[in-house]
């Protein structure tokens, strides 16, 4: 009954910009604690940056920040990554994630490729 369903990924050439949406249903998504991970091809997979439930304190990995940035509609149940200046070390699978008290949730993925 929990879905979390990515989008907006794609090829986009070094410098450019993209921006994800996790559409999610069958959890309150206002109380969940919402995060982007990705993974490389061959790396882990490792955590992009959160956003909580009640203050949107917003997290960021190294990689990313002041690049990337996180934020959720709780009208539209949906989190979305804004990324810019994006560069081929940026290549990986983007995955949406949900915290509801002790369940995680996962999406499916979407591929973001970061090539000329």
């Amino acid at each position: 009954q929990v879905q979390l369903v990515e989008s907006g990924g794609g090829l986009v050439q070094p410098g450019g910009s993209l921006t994800l949406a996790c559409a999610t249903s069958g959890f309150t998504f206002s109380s969940s604690f919402m995060s982007w991970y990705r993974q490389p091809p061959r790396k882990e997979r490792e955590l992009v940056a959160t956003i909580s439930s009640t203050n949107y304190t917003r997290i960021y990995a190294d990689s990313v920040k002041g690049r990337f940035t996180i934020s959720r509609d709780n009208t539209k149940n949906t989190v979305y990554l804004e990324m810019i200046s994006l560069d081929p070390k940026d290549t990986a699978l983007y995955y949406c994630r949900a915290q509801v008290g002790l369940q995680i949730y996962w999406g499916r993925g979407t591929q973001v490729t970061v090539s000329s």
